[in-house]
């Protein structure tokens, strides 16, 4: 199975270039029909996943995948399962 992995941790406080990584990491998923893509946020304080989950639950982005995972083993990770 295809996966992309974006890891946020060097552009954590950048808010701009956030959302444009998440609509290229979605997009680029549509275009490649890959069917997981893993999302780093980090631990820290949980800020940043939060802000993910917030553009993952965007009324426009979340017709374009199937489901959403959050790591139970790794807090500081999400799974964004497509199907094509």
């Amino acid at each position: 199975m295809a996966k992309l992995k974006l890891d946020l941790h060097d552009i954590y406080n950048r808010g701009d270039q956030i959302e444009t990584e998440l609509q290229r990491i979605v997009q680029e998923a549509l275009e490649r029909r890959i069917e997981l893509v893993e999302i780093i946020p980090g631990k820290g304080s949980g800020q940043l996943k939060k802000r993910v989950l917030r553009f993952l639950n965007q009324p426009d982005i979340r017709t374009l995948y199937h489901r959403v995972e959050k790591d139970d083993k790794n807090f500081g990770r999400i799974f964004v399962h497509f199907r094509h």
